[in-house]
């Protein structure tokens, strides 16, 4: 979806401190997606889901809510080559999403360099799975180098801009241009920080150019330990002027 902003969080918790921002009625993620345009589902990565999950959560969503999907470890943290049938299982399970399937999230291990053969193998099996939007979450600092982003273009796959960053250039948006995906983890302190009016402006104003070439802009807020995710996530659909 080229020139639209999606703002959410990871999951659709509603932490009390904010529950005035939402509805009193209704399922939690009707009550979430009354309010926040995405979400990022992050239970994919740990185990599969039923097709019958993603279709009730769906359901659950006005028709132009998106859900991003983090593709299962099972698939993205396995040595060696990607097995077709795990690739198969999972593009199966989100079809039940319908036509509310956003990017599909594949984050990389630490320790997993950029390697050309290894890395050609892993994208381009994703990549023929789908025509929709896919973004990577590098977090090694080797896939920061100019042969990846050419690799990452040429399959048209964007690169996360994550905060805190674990690579020079890790927090600015990389890969295909048709898609700005920000994964704001919380800092100083991950998953616990909140983020200072500051930050969140400049990410609207990245948000704000890339809608206005036509591209899909994604900020999606992981510092839900503290509860903090929503209150972010609400600041910058304000800063956007999102009503």
């Amino acid at each position: 979806m080229g020139g639209m902003a999606f703002i959410g969080t990871a999951g659709w918790s509603i932490p009390r401190i904010h529950q005035s921002n939402f509805p009193p009625e209704g399922s939690h993620l009707a009550r979430y997606a009354s309010v926040f345009s995405a979400a990022e589902i992050n239970s994919s990565f740990y185990r599969p889901h039923r097709k019958s999950t993603y279709e009730r959560w769906a359901q659950s969503t006005p028709d132009d809510f998106r859900f991003s999907v983090k593709a299962p470890k099972l698939i993205t943290h396995a040595a060696g080559e990607v097995a077709a049938s795990d690739i198969d299982a999972f593009f199966t399970e989100i079809t039940g999403l319908g036509t509310k399937l956003g990017p599909i999230l594949i984050q990389l291990p630490p320790k997993r360099s950029f390697v050309p053969a290894d890395a050609l193998q892993l994208l381009s099996a994703f990549r023929n799975s789908t025509d929709g939007d896919l973004v990577l979450e590098p977090r090694h600092a080797s896939w920061f180098e100019a042969e990846a982003e050419w690799l990452l273009k040429a399959l048209k796959i964007a690169r996360v801009a994550a905060d805190p960053p674990r690579a020079a250039g890790a927090d600015l948006p990389g890969g295909w241009a048709g898609l700005i995906y920000y994964r704001l983890h919380g800092s100083p302190h991950i998953y616990r920080s909140a983020y200072g009016e500051e930050r969140l402006t400049t990410v609207a104003r990245s948000m704000q150019a890339a809608t206005a070439a036509s591209s899909a802009a994604w900020c999606v807020f992981d510092n839900t330990t503290s509860y903090a995710a929503a209150g972010d996530a609400l600041a910058l659909r304000r800063l956007l002027r999102i009503p």
